[in-house]
Order: structure tokens, then sequence, then C-alpha cells
């Protein structure tokens, strides 16, 4: 997660490839003696009866994922509508799997995700809980997320971007590839650039390979909108558009003291109402990144506590190795007069 204490991505046991019909179990009251099928052979799907009944409990149990979700609410401060949104998203392929067992549906949605927002809102963090999610649903056959930018994709000269993509893409193949500030693969100002040979390579294996890779572009809303009005074919393979939303002021707090807890410190009672205006001055500043301004800012703190106390001529005491006072704030250029021009931390 970007700017939260953050678990690592635990790769769960699952099935190598996507179970989409049967979950390994035969038909009730089926008997395989006398079945041409050699014994050390692998068995097919079955479908069930039009009166079997599926626990849906229990499939969501056996899955996991509700520890993926406990992760997310731990990790992650409010983003209530993303969270919503990545429940429905688990619950559709629930429901998905569960018609496949009778026979009702066995074609693969289209998982392709476009995430849109500030920086320091969570993206990143949410990828990797959506890859874990869907391996651990079948979907993914190893649940791994690979991160990457324009400069990951594109070349600079003739012939250098097919396999730079080409490389990515292999690395990505049965997990998650997550494209930040994807619009950047389109400057539709420049006739030379490689950006487009990109996005037609990416375009062919959306399509083509979608059992295997699922895609999300990440960015600011309004750029990612123009980047899709002039790539209709990208625009087209996106299934799931989700926004994710500014941090208020007292979640920014919230995330602040989660931050603080995890590494051991905590702030006085004085220097948590000076966190506070430190944050409203910071929030009204340019280039505000939401968790991730928190985190610098934290990081700046730590600094001037560590000078403060190596200024101290006697011992110090554990109460005082953890513990940030206002002046270990205050010391910020946020804080100086007319900062309000000067985005700082």
């Amino acid at each position: 997660m970007t700017g939260h204490p953050m678990s690592t991505n635990n790769r769960p046991p699952g099935p190598e490839a996507p179970t989409r019909i049967g979950f390994g179990m035969s038909r009730p009251g089926h008997d395989s003696a006398g079945s041409d099928t050699p014994d050390d052979a692998e068995p097919g799907p079955q479908t069930l009866p039009p009166d079997a009944r599926v626990d849906l409990a229990r499939e969501r149990a056996e899955t996991g994922i509700d520890e993926v979700f406990t992760s997310l609410d731990a990790d992650l401060v409010g983003l209530v509508p993303v969270k919503t949104r990545i429940r429905e998203i688990a619950a559709l392929l629930l429901v998905d799997r569960a018609r496949a067992r009778f026979g009702l549906s066995t074609s693969r949605p289209t998982l392709h995700m476009c995430f849109t927002g500030s920086p320091g809102t969570g993206k990143t963090t949410v990828a990797m809980r959506m890859a874990n999610m869907l391996h651990r649903l079948g979907y993914l056959r190893r649940g791994h997320l690979v991160s990457v930018t324009r400069d990951d994709l594109v070349g600079q000269y003739v012939g250098h971007t097919a396999p730079k993509t080409r490389e990515v893409l292999k690395r990505a193949m049965g997990g998650l590839l997550f494209i930040d500030e994807a619009y950047y693969l389109y400057r539709e100002d420049n006739e030379r650039d490689y950006g487009q040979e990109s996005i037609e390579i990416l375009l062919q294996v959306m399509e083509n390979q979608r059992e295997d890779l699922v895609v999300i572009l990440a960015g600011y809303k309004d750029r990612m909108d123009s980047f899709f009005v002039s790539n209709p074919g990208m625009s087209s393979r996106i299934a799931h558009h989700i926004d994710f939303p500014d941090y208020t002021l007292a979640e920014l707090e919230d995330i602040g003291k989660l931050m603080v807890a995890a590494e051991g410190y905590c702030f006085t009672p004085e220097a948590q109402k000076t966190f506070r205006e430190y944050l409203e001055r910071r929030k009204a500043q340019a280039r505000f990144a939401n968790a991730r301004s928190v985190r610098n800012a934290i990081e700046r703190a730590r600094l001037r506590h560590a000078s403060r106390l190596m200024e101290m001529d006697r011992p110090v005491s554990k109460e005082e190795l953890t513990t940030l006072a206002p002046e270990d704030l205050r010391g910020s250029r946020v804080f100086a007069e007319g900062s309000a021009e000067t985005p700082s931390t």
C-alpha cells in the first residue's frame, strides 16, 4: 500500500489453473467402476444434477478470500466504496463458479480493470490484494503482481519497444499486471513516439490471453478518461472502473496513527494536535499525495526526533526514544510563514 503499513502479499496455496467447473467433485451417486478411464488419469469435471444445492458460504470459506478482505480492512483506512466493489466482484466470481457447476456458464468473465484516483490512495495495495483474491478463487494460476510504468514498456528507438513490452508480459503471465500512469503510454502530440506500439501489443494479449493475465490501468481520472477516448480498443477491454477518493482529514489522522504505531512510536497529546494542524496545512498545498505525504511527514518527524535526542547531554529513557513531541513536527516548512504556497513535508 502506498503510504500505509502493509503486510506482505503471501501467496496462499491454490489451484494452478482456474477451476471453472466441478471443484474436483464428482456427481453424487456416481460410480466410477467399469469406467474406461485409466486409474491414474485425472478425473474430468462433473456437472451437478439440477436438483443439487451449492453452499455458497462454504465455497467462500474454502477459498479463504475473507482473509483478503480482512487484510484490506487492516491495511487501508476508509475507501468504503472501493472495498465494497471488491467484495461485489468476489461475489460475482463465486456465483459464476457455482453456475458453472450446473453447466450454466463456462466462459471466463473479463477482469481487466481501471483504478483512478490521486497518488497515495491505496491503488497499488488494492491491486496486490486483488491478485491474491483472484488466485484464491482460481482465476489466476500464480497470483503475483508486476507493477510497471511507461519506462518499463516503451523503448527509446525503433525495435526496442516490442521486446520490452513482451518481456514485461512474460513476467506477468499467471498474475496481474499493474500499469501506473497508463495514459503516458499514448502521446498524441508526438507522431514518432513508440508508446502506441506497446498499446497494440497489450491489446492483443489482453484479448487473446485473458485466461492467464489480468491488467489494471491506473492514474488520475481525468487523464485516464482522455486516454480511453483516444484508445477505444483499450476502453472496450476494461470491465471494471474503480475510483479511489481522496482521504478526509480524519482518515489521514488515523493513517498517521497506524504508521506511527507500526514504527513503535506514539504522539504526545500536544503532538497529536500539532499533527492534525500539519495535515490541514499540507492538504491545502500543491502535490499533496494523501497517505504518501503522511508517511513522508512521519519520516521527517522521526529524523528531527532523533536529532533532538542526540543533542541531549544525558541518558535518555525508553519513553523518550518512542515519543514524538510537537517540536518534531513543527520543524517542517509547512509551518513556516507563507508556506501555503510552498509544498513540503
